[in-house]
């Protein structure tokens, strides 16, 4: 109850008791009551009976595997929802982890994997999209689409029917994360008439799903990503969210959608002050990465997970990123204890002002060979060959003919080994580690200090989960006491973490 004090003339709270008639002696006068506020209430309610969880909060598709199956799985027994980090693995590696997720959690509990776009390998987007169709992964993860592709569109209106009472209903759900307006715009509005129509052509779509498909979103999870570890546009999230969600109203008005569309929110969200104010700026849930990365369960190896133990605020720094190194996106990754980001910027320096190899100054190249490839040229592009030639045999073919190519291939070898290296924890290579990383992670550590999740080996995906969550509810009554003019000391707002069951 929240009581006015007639003696000191202030507002203040009670947490037990009774009320009392107004003409009693000893009567506070009730200035309001506030129901119970548990971590399952914040966020959109809608999102945990869409998705059959308990809580709002979603682990990311960590790339490379690092999101490994056992942190899906631990997620997903706790009531969360967790994402397979798929993105940079060969077909059977993804192949494997589905079959092991349902195996290990079936379609009873929430889970999903993570579908990148491949713009430089197109055939192996639609391959895991065929994947996840034919298995029965029912969510699917969206990442780093500038636009969309028939692998997207094939996913997200596969299996789009009517039911009885006359309702579209998807047995598949597309997470999509963004970070611009106009990219947000492509997963609000229906697929393209033409690539559904291509698809149609092809054979892998009905003519009742495509004409389904003009009536209904191409995702109804959208993820809006702020300043953040991986591919990110750095963006702030009090000025992104808001105008996603307006966005969002505008096209379901204009559409007439009957089914919810719902905005989360991800990005710098590692403390539960961050994860509070995401809910308050209207996300629907939250989605955590960084934080993840460094819980016993991710794939990074345990050196990895030590140097993020030591991340402050500012140990980040952008470099290129491996699967789109010729476009000049960027990923944000860790700066503190090593060297890649200083290193792939150079690599894309010479890249961008060199069409080959032999062009580039003789001190440079001897630079180049003995830090970073730790070979000759000639001797890392038969090694990038035979990666190729187990991939897709074309880029051996598109780089024997074009040597600007080549030089792109044998510098994306660096980019992508580096992440290998914090995987798999080559001691000799630590000054190459990439791993991606968003401001959120030196928040956490600040956080964390002096607490149980202090030390990396006492960091568990669910306990770092519910910690969050909690302290989310935590730090959200304490607004809502403020907002009656009760005087919240600051330390309301500093939950502490703690183990809990």
């Amino acid at each position: 109850m929240i009581l006015d004090d007639p003696r000191r003339g202030a507002v203040g709270v009670s947490l037990a008791g009774e009320f009392a008639s107004p003409a009693a002696a000893d009567a506070w006068p009730v200035r309001g009551l506030l129901a119970p506020l548990y971590p399952e209430w914040l966020g959109d309610r809608s999102f945990a009976a869409a998705h059959g969880v308990r809580f709002p909060y979603v682990s990311g598709a960590m790339a490379n595997g690092i999101a490994t199956t056992r942190l899906v799985s631990a997620m997903g027994r706790a009531g969360f929802l967790g994402f397979f980090g798929a993105a940079g693995l060969a077909y059977p590696r993804v192949e494997r982890a589905v079959e092991a997720l349902r195996r290990e959690l079936g379609a009873q509990r929430p889970w999903g994997c993570n579908l990148i776009h491949s713009p430089h390998e197109p055939a192996l987007e639609e391959a895991v999209a065929d994947l996840y169709i034919r298995a029965g992964v029912r969510r699917v993860s969206a990442a780093a689409y500038m636009r969309l592709t028939p692998a997207i569109v094939r996913y997200a209106c596969s299996g789009l029917r009517v039911d009885q009472a006359g309702d579209i209903t998807r047995p598949r759900a597309v997470f999509a994360k963004v970070s611009r307006p106009e990219v947000a715009r492509r997963f609000l509005e229906p697929a393209p008439a033409k690539i559904v129509a291509g698809l149609v052509a092809r054979g892998l779509l009905s003519a009742e799903e495509a004409n389904l498909a003009r009536h209904v979103p191409v995702a109804e999870d959208i993820t809006v990503e702020s300043d953040s570890g991986g591919h990110t546009d750095n963006r702030p999230l009090a000025a992104l969210l808001p105008g996603v969600l307006a966005l969002r109203d505008e096209i379901a008005r204009a559409r007439g959608y009957r089914r919810h569309v719902r905005v989360g929110a991800a990005g710098g969200l590692g403390t539960p002050s961050a994860v509070a104010a995401a809910f308050s700026l209207g996300a629907a849930y939250v989605l955590t990465g960084s934080v993840n990365q460094a819980c016993v369960e991710s794939g990074l190896h345990e050196r990895g997970r030590a140097m993020l133990a030591r991340a402050g605020l500012a140990d980040v720094i952008m470099a290129p990123a491996a699967d789109m190194f010729e476009l000049g996106v960027d990923v944000q990754v860790l700066r503190r204890g090593t060297m890649f980001g200083v290193r792939a910027r150079k690599l894309y320096e010479l890249y961008r002002a060199h069409e080959r190899w032999e062009e580039i100054p003789a001190e440079e190249r001897a630079r180049v060979e003995r830090q970073l490839l730790r070979c000759s040229y000639a001797e890392a592009w038969d090694a990038t060959k035979a990666f190729w030639r187990e991939r897709d045999a074309t880029q051996i073919e598109r780089g024997e003919a074009d040597p600007r190519h080549q030089l792109a291939l044998v510098f994306r070898s660096y980019l992508g080994r580096s992440s290998r290296w914090a995987i798999d924890g080559e001691e000799t290579r630590a000054a190459d580690y990439q791993i991606w990383c968003g401001p959120a992670m030196g928040a956490f550590n600040q956080w964390s200090a002096g607490s149980f999740l202090e030390q990396p080996a006492r960091r568990e995906v669910v306990q770092v989960a519910r910690n969050l969550m909690e302290g989310a509810a935590a730090v959200t009554r304490a607004h809502q006491l403020r907002s009656y003019g009760v005087d919240v000391p600051s330390a309301a707002f500093d939950f502490r973490p703690r183990p809990l069951a």
